[in-house]
């Protein structure tokens, strides 16, 4: 069954989980839900996978048996458009949340999972935003206002076209402005982008 979080239909699912059973019982439980359900048990596996298979969830266990997650992280965000990533383990500290949140993740969930936990927060992250508030206090002192704020334009935009496929209609939905809008931000934030000089050989 296809669902739907924010105009944004969720079809294809990603389980990276290094124990088999818990693999297993997470696929079966999602493919219930989702239409495209694939697991995986490494880094390198999930990192091999996301050259070709552009999932819009992602269910990650953040301790692997061949390192920890955040380069997974790290690629999945660089997809356009992003997947909603909840992420689980059973030795995270909750001090790396902050972190976990600045690589894309929307629910963390300790191990071991208790019944209908993962499904709960599944939910929660499909239903609501991210809280960029702690994103945005980190900036402060590190970075100008007017870097902060052009950032947040030239990501949305990104991602509002991405997941319209291209469509400049649909990403003016997305973001709640008119097309007309969004064809102006593009182009302040096409003329405004900073020229990259070729490097040196």
């Amino acid at each position: 069954m296809t669902r739907v979080e924010r105009g944004r239909p969720i079809e294809r699912v990603l389980i990276v989980e290094d124990d088999r059973a818990l693999l297993r019982a997470l696929e079966r439980t999602l493919a219930e839900r989702f239409a495209e359900v694939r697991g995986c048990r490494t880094r390198a596996e999930a990192l091999q996978l996301l050259e070709t298979f552009r999932p819009e969830l992602l269910i990650l266990d953040f301790a692997l048996p061949d390192g920890d997650a955040r380069d997974v992280l790290r690629a999945a965000a660089s997809r356009e458009p992003a997947p909603v990533v909840v992420a689980m383990s059973g030795s995270a500290r909750a001090e790396q949340s902050f972190e976990l949140a600045a690589l894309g993740v929307r629910a963390f969930l300790p191990k071991p999972l208790a019944p209908g936990t993962l499904e709960q927060a599944v939910d929660e992250a499909l239903a609501h935003p991210p809280d960029l508030r702690q994103l945005i206090r980190g900036s402060v002192g590190h970075r100008p206002i007017h870097e902060v704020e052009q950032e947040v334009r030239q990501t949305m935009v990104d991602e509002a076209l991405a997941r319209s496929d291209g469509s400049r209609r649909g990403a003016a939905k997305l973001l709640a402005v008119s097309r007309q809008l969004l064809q102006h931000m593009v182009r302040r934030l096409r003329d405004s982008a900073p020229v990259r000089k070729p490097e040196d050989d």
